[in-house]
Formats: C-alpha cells, sequence, structure tokens
C-alpha cells in the first residue's frame, strides 16, 4: 500500500476517527484505526463496539491495500509532522512506513482481517437536519443527562418523532432539559435513547453550518449519522425511557419574566462564594416587582436585588446555582419566562412555544432571614 496525503487532510481524518477509539480494551485490534485503499477511495475507520465511526480521507492511492495502525502512536506521529505531504507505505511484514519532509517512521501494523467493521444497518427510517441544528440541540440538552452509569438510559438522550416534531429529552434526576424542533417533510413517529457519549462525540464533529445537513438514520438497535463523507455508527440504550409528560406541568402559582443575562450574571457572581462540591443553594426571594437572591457559605455571603415583571404570589426557594447556570447558559433568548409552584415543587424555564423546557428540582432551605 502506498497514500499520500496534505498534513491537513490527514490530520482532520485521523481526529475524526479517533473519537471511537477505545481508551481500553480486550481486543488489541480496536486500538488501531484501520486504513482501507483497497479502491480508489481512502476510509478510515475506528470502532469500540458501542460506536464506530468511518470517514473518506482526501489522499491519493498509489498502491492499494489495508493495514491496522496503532490509534494513539499514529496519531500523536501525525500531528507532529511538518505542514506538508505525507507519504504511509507498508511492507509484505505489516510495518507502516511514515514519511514527511526529513522525518521519517516506521510503526509495526495488523492485519486488517481482524478488525471490527462497522455493523450493517440498513437505511431506510431517515430525517435530515441542518448540523447547526443538530449541534445546538445537543449543546441544549446534553449537560441534563446522568454521569454515572447507575441508571443507564439517564446517561443517554431520548429521541421522539411525533406529528413531524422531534423532541429530545436528558434528565438526571434534578432536572430535565427539552428541546423541541419542527421537521421539514413527514416522518413516521419514533422512540430512541442514543448515548450521551455518542451525541458529545457528533457535535464536535459536526461543522454546525446552516447549509450543511445531516442524515439521520434508525434502525432496531442503531442510529446513523452521516454527514461530510463521514458515517457514525451507535448502538443505541434499551429500556423504556422516563414519562415525561408525567413529570411536566402546566399549574403554576407564580411566573417571572427576567433578563436572561442579569439573572446569568448574578448567579455566576454568587458562585464566587462557593468552593467546588459545597452544595450551597442559591436562595431566591420574589416580591412584586424585584427577585432577591441570596448565597451563604463559609467563605461570605451575597445579595442581590433584579428588577423583574412577576404575576400570581410571593415565594422563597432555594435551587441548586449550577442546575440554574447550566440552563440559562444555552438559552439565546434575551429574557426568559420562570414558572413556580412552591418552594418543594420544581421550577419551568420555558419560551411560550414550549420550543425549550428546563425543569429543576429546589432545595430544601431554611427560610429564616
Amino acid at each position: 500500500m502506498k497514500l499520500v496525503f496534505s498534513k491537513s487532510n490527514l490530520l482532520k481524518s485521523v481526529s475524526i476517527v479517533m473519537k471511537a477509539v477505545p481508551s481500553r480494551t480486550t481486543m488489541p485490534i480496536l486500538e488501531c484505526i484501520l486504513i482501507d485503499a483497497s479502491t480508489n477511495e481512502i476510509k478510515f475507520t475506528s470502532n469500540d463496539m458501542e460506536l464506530g465511526i468511518e470517514t473518506i480521507a482526501e489522499g491519493t492511492v498509489l498502491e492499494k491495500g489495508v493495514i491496522a495502525l496503532d490509534a494513539k502512536i499514529f496519531s500523536e506521529i501525525v500531528r507532529r509532522l511538518p505542514d506538508n505531504d505525507v507519504t504511509i507505505e507498508t511492507d509484505s511484514n505489516l510495518v507502516a512506513t511514515i514519511t514527511c519532509e526529513k522525518a521519517k517512521f516506521n510503526i509495526p501494523g495488523k492485519s486488517g482481517e481482524d478488525f471490527a467493521y462497522l455493523p450493517m444497518v440498513e437505511r431506510n427510517d431517515c430525517i435530515t437536519l441542518s448540523q447547526f441544528t443538530l449541534k445546538e440541540i445537543i449543546r441544549q440538552t446534553i449537560f441534563s443527562i446522568a454521569a454515572n452509569e447507575n441508571n443507564k438510559l439517564m446517561t443517554g438522550e431520548l429521541f421522539e418523532i411525533k406529528n413531524n416534531i422531534l423532541k429530545v429529552v436528558s434528565l438526571d434526576g434534578h432536572r430535565i432539559a427539552i428541546r423541541k424542533i419542527e421537521l421539514a417533510g413527514n416522518y413516521p413517529d419514533r422512540k430512541v435513547v442514543v448515548p450521551g457519549k455518542t451525541l458529545n462525540e457528533i457535535s464536535k464533529i459536526l461543522s454546525g453550518e446552516v447549509d450543511d445537513q445531516v442524515s439521520i438514520f434508525f434502525s432496531e438497535n442503531h442510529i446513523i449519522f452521516e454527514f461530510d463523507q463521514t458515517v457514525v455508527v451507535s448502538r443505541l440504550i434499551d429500556g423504556e425511557y422516563f414519562r415525561i409528560d408525567q413529570m411536566l406541568s402546566s399549574d403554576y402559582e407564580t411566573k417571572v419574566k427576567i433578563n436572561k443575562k442579569e439573572f446569568l450574571n448574578c448567579i455566576d457572581r454568587a458562585t464566587l462564594l462557593v468552593k467546588e462540591g459545597d452544595k450551597k443553594p442559591i436562595i431566591i426571594n420574589i416580591e412584586d416587582g424585584i427577585m432577591g437572591l441570596r448565597i451563604d457559605s463559609a467563605m461570605g455571603s451575597m445579595k442581590e436585588d433584579i428588577d423583574i415583571e412577576k404575576s400570581g404570589k410571593d415565594i422563597m426557594i432555594g435551587f441548586n446555582p449550577k442546575f440554574l447556570i447550566d440552563a440559562l447558559k444555552v438559552i439565546d433568548d434575551e429574557e426568559v419566562s420562570i414558572y413556580l409552584v412552591n418552594p418543594k415543587a420544581p421550577c419551568f424555564i420555558k419560551d411560550d412555544n414550549e420550543n425549550y423546557i428546563y425543569l429543576i428540582l429546589p432545595v430544601n432551605i431554611n427560610t429564616s432571614r
């Protein structure tokens, strides 16, 4: 095999497939990137058996062939090469020679025969979005998935299609994030749970351009994302997702309209007095046209008032400040509406059309001042 790439094209392809190389595995072949130049096209593939990525690399095939190279060492070599053309050549002993200007590396390769290619998945059921839209949906929901695997379903996001609306939901037991977008076209109803890891990695690869499209295919056990000559195949998470609609309520006793940036900046200032890991709530007191925020910790205390539009009852309630910050950061509106019932019930931050809904559970507070 003999291939020639520009360094930038080679690095781009390697960076994409590195996202599906497992950090630990009992199968050494999966620690490799497969380079398949058995046709006039050069395909780079990686697969950790949960997530697989294949991308077409821009380069010239001088001699056809297939080889699997250790992903870590190969990517580090490519990253450090001069900015010039790179030649990759293999011999009959599966040794790869990587040459760029005066730099020359020899690294052992493995036969591609043992490599776990991406699963063959039927591509019948498909929706198309702009890359910008998908990247935004992930950004606006991914922070609410659970970090640990005590409940596997909480480590993923629900993708539900109903009446041509795509609803994406994440939750971790303390909060829920929901984004809805209208799809162009008619699509059958669908409900799958996509691993958070998959969505995190995809969002790093997506260009985020409005004019660039991504096709999403659904099957019983897999989801496929296809864009920019790259295919990402992921296993789905098995199980019945939580009944979100039962957790959402349109009842409220207090409604607040507030400038998002002011609210976010105020909470951000308050967290200066909270050490990481400390569970100090921010106490919100809503009276007439004022929202008072205060925080007390071993490092000091802080109070601040913000002008608001209020309808309904006065209320004092406490929240984990991080949960409020996470939600407010991803909302693009200048003003946000917050709906509250009582100090023990969740608050909802949502827009009028419910294109986004953020539910946050309160924390118990000492209401004495």
